[in-house]
């Protein structure tokens, strides 16, 4: 049925553009947005009039990852014949439901709070978008973003990430992706080793970028881009992921600079004592797979105990055993890692696709050299509730995901509200201004144990290799009450500045409203500028800044009042 769902508008297309050719000649809008690959034609939207771009969406850069290919490197696509319709996004990957993923209709929408914990998404999603200006610009620099979400969830067709702002004001291709995320893109098993040195990594969902990023080299000049300047740009997990780029042999040439926002790449090893690292052994995701297989084979009755697990495991072949995996429901493996708590994804360090030490590689001048901008938020634990717990207290907020995602749909920051941190905060964390105890003080030290802990380490160890390294601090923190002291500066709060897109999404009805939309475009047009400016030149000082940017460890901070900019070079 997929395959079909990518024939019926394809023929479409090719049939309106058969009668535009008879009777609209070469000023047929349409005509301006129809492009063509390496694998095919695509027909995507012109949105001059609207928003000034040109949008492709949907557009796979290799075969579904389904049956035999499940947890194998992602191969080329088939060429396609006709013209393929490019207007509609491609399915978010399989996953199971968070506040942060795509609910029932691959958008964000109210079914996001139903579906928690229920799978949603679709094997068949390896797509991306491409963005651009409507003009007849070429060579046009091309800023490629890889999404969040703890690598166990995301979406490219997440409204956040439109690339229609961006592009506009950065004069740039903006390309977004999707990737293979939780068991399905991250599974270190010995069953499915091959002898291929990338496939037996585990690390598939790196695979699926390293595949986007040969996708946009063979393709960026047909959207106007330069294929030899590409900005690999991510947040969050999405950052880890570039970091771990950076030192993958196979990711070389692929791109010419790197955004990594809110991230890093640090074993435990590489910390002082009682930080909270990002990545794992290998070892660690090897116990894992083995994890998700024995408890797989208990839930399907194969097996009474790990102790059967591992004999029914031993009395087969491992190709039978890779059979028996690609054989179930995708949604009934990720369901099994959630109830069994073998949750946890990200960059696998094999010692083959990537370090086993990346930071010590970087240490050894063993990756690739090129400008970074990375950033970072000044409240970046606000987003992390739960991990509180590590402290010996509740976790943060006192409701669940739904009601807190309903209660932020819900809510209208142009009106009157009896709304309180004390309705959302658990008690124990409440007045949030406390000493120590409140909201902020506990949120801040987490923050210093885990994000600032792994950026000083990754930027510490870069600068000494290259200067051209450059940081930013986002401290806007304008929103209506009581969000500001809930959120504040939370992670993923740059990223809608950075985007220019401010609603409908997670968060924009805390972000926004009329009261402070003054200073949050004007900080957003900043940003984007200082963006635009890395991706042409590796340098993101521009004269909007009104100061001078250094490069680490000197850092910009990216701040806001309600209406004026408050920019300041620390």
């Amino acid at each position: 049925m997929s395959r079909l769902r990518g024939i019926f508008p394809a023929l479409a297309v090719t049939a309106a553009l058969a009668l535009s050719a008879c009777g609209g000649g070469s000023d047929d809008p349409a005509r301006l947005a129809l492009k063509t690959t390496s694998h095919g034609d695509v027909q995507g939207i012109n949105n001059a009039e609207l928003d000034g771009t040109y949008a492709w969406k949907g557009i796979p850069f290799a075969r579904p990852p389904v049956g035999e290919l499940r947890w194998r490197a992602p191969q080329a696509p088939e060429r396609w014949q006709g013209v393929r319709d490019a207007t509609r996004f491609g399915h978010a990957c399989l996953q199971m439901g968070r506040i942060y993923g795509p609910g029932a209709n691959n958008t964000y929408d109210a079914t996001i709070a139903t579906t928690l914990n229920t799978p949603v998404g679709n094997e068949d999603c390896l797509t991306l978008n491409v963005w651009r200006p409507a003009t007849e610009d070429d060579k046009l620099p091309v800023i490629v973003f890889v999404y969040g979400g703890s690598n166990i969830s995301g979406y490219s067709a997440d409204p956040l990430y439109d690339g229609a702002a961006l592009a506009k004001r950065a004069n740039a291709v903006v390309v977004t992706t999707n990737y293979r995320v939780g068991a399905l893109g991250f599974l270190n098993l010995a069953q499915l080793k091959t002898g291929d040195a990338a496939e037996d990594s585990g690390n598939f969902a790196l695979l699926d970028v390293v595949q986007a990023l040969k996708f946009v080299k063979d393709n960026a000049a047909a959207f106007g881009g330069d294929a030899g300047n590409v900005t690999l740009m991510g947040q969050s997990a999405g950052a880890i992921n570039v970091y771990a780029l950076m030192t993958a042999p196979s990711a070389a040439g692929l791109f010419h600079k790197a955004a990594p926002l809110s991230g890093g790449i640090s074993l435990a090893s590489n910390l002082p004592a009682g930080r909270l690292p990002v990545l794992a052994p290998a070892a660690t995701y090897a116990a894992q797979g083995a994890g998700l297989l024995a408890a797989q084979l208990i839930a399907d009755g194969l097996a009474a105990d790990a102790a059967g697990a591992q004999a029914w495991v031993a009395e087969r072949s491992a190709a039978e055993v890779a059979s028996y995996l690609r054989g179930k429901d995708g949604g009934a493996l990720l369901t099994t890692v959630l109830t069994k708590g073998l949750g946890g994804s990200g960059p696998i360090p094999d010692g083959r696709f990537m370090p086993q030490d990346p930071i010590g590689a970087i240490a050894a001048g063993n990756y690739h050299r090129v400008p970074v901008l990375a950033g970072m938020t000044g409240n970046e634990g606000k987003l992390f509730a739960p991990f509180l717990t590590l402290f010996g207290g509740p976790p943060g907020f006192k409701m669940g995901d739904a009601e807190r995602f309903n209660l932020m749909m819900g809510f209208n920051p142009d009106a009157p509200t009896a709304l309180t941190e004390a309705d959302i905060l658990n008690p124990a964390y409440v007045p949030s201004s406390a000493p120590e105890t409140g909201w902020t003080a506990k949120t801040d030290l987490l923050g210093y144990l885990f994000m600032t802990a792994n950026r000083d380490n990754a930027l510490d160890t870069l600068i000494a290799q290259q200067s051209n390294v450059w940081y930013y601090q986002f401290d806007w923190a304008q929103e209506p009450a009581p969000w500001d002291t809930i959120y504040g500066a939370a992670h993923a709060f740059d990223l809608p500045f950075l985007f220019g897109n401010f609603g409908p999404s997670l968060f924009s009805n805390a972000i926004g409203g009329a009261a402070n939309k003054a200073g949050r475009l004007a900080l957003s047009g900043a940003m984007m500028n200082s963006l635009a400016a890395f991706a042409r030149s590796g340098n993101p000082n521009h004269p909007g800044l009104g100061v001078n940017w250094q490069p680490w460890p000197a850092r910009l901070v990216f701040d806001a009042g309600k209406t004026e900019l408050r920019i300041r070079a620390e």
